[in-house]
């Protein structure tokens, strides 16, 4: 189960997270989850400045090592990187000792500010550890799920309800994995047509 657009009661219980930028801007934040892998990560990439569009891709340490290469071209690409765990370490279900490693381990390889947890599921006494790790560090959620990841989505479906619900400083979340793919492939370049045409820049954190 989950929603498209993320409710204002969640965005309450975190209010020192990130969920939207100013929404006086016309300017959306894209962001992909779980990469870099071979084929979609650079299908992304190549979709991305057809339209003059950066973004954010929130990495997994263990991707990023298994393929460098890839990952090299985002950094080329001037996308903004991000932290997502060495391993896609789900927080609900993990000690906190073991996810702050994890992050860390991730942190190492990539040394960048900004952090978003696997799933969107993340302790307090998580993010408590994690800003004793890096106090400047910015954990960013969203408030646009595209739910690409679900196989049982049409894409179809996937383009109508990012459309709707994307406005002025939405941050939009995408998954640059094989999971994804058959929605994000279909999904991706119209969504950039439509927002180009209805006047949107495209923006990294």
């Amino acid at each position: 189960m989950y929603l498209v657009k993320t409710p204002l009661l969640l965005k309450k219980l975190y209010p020192g997270l990130t969920w939207q930028l100013n929404r006086a801007e016309r300017c959306i934040y894209l962001t992909f989850d779980d990469g870099p892998i071979p084929i979609v990560t650079p299908f992304v990439l190549k979709t991305l400045e057809q339209y003059h569009a950066k973004a954010t891709f929130f990495c997994i340490g263990d991707n990023v090592q298994k393929h460098p290469d890839v990952f090299e071209q985002v950094k080329a690409a001037g996308h903004t990187i991000g932290n997502h765990t060495f391993n896609h370490l789900r927080g609900w279900a993990t000690p906190t000792n073991v996810y702050a490693d994890n992050f860390k381990k991730c942190d190492d390889q990539l040394h960048t500010l900004y952090f978003r947890p696997p799933y969107g599921r993340i302790k307090k006494a998580q993010i408590a550890a994690l800003n004793i790790l890096k106090p400047e560090l910015k954990i960013v959620m969203w408030d646009v799920l595209s739910g690409d990841f679900d196989q049982k989505l049409e894409p179809e479906k996937c383009l109508r309800g990012v459309i709707k619900h994307t406005c002025n400083g939405s941050i939009v979340v995408f998954h640059d994995s094989l999971k994804a793919f058959p929605r994000l492939e279909y999904v991706l370049p119209l969504a950039l047509e439509y927002w180009s045409k209805q006047g949107y820049e495209f923006r990294g954190l």
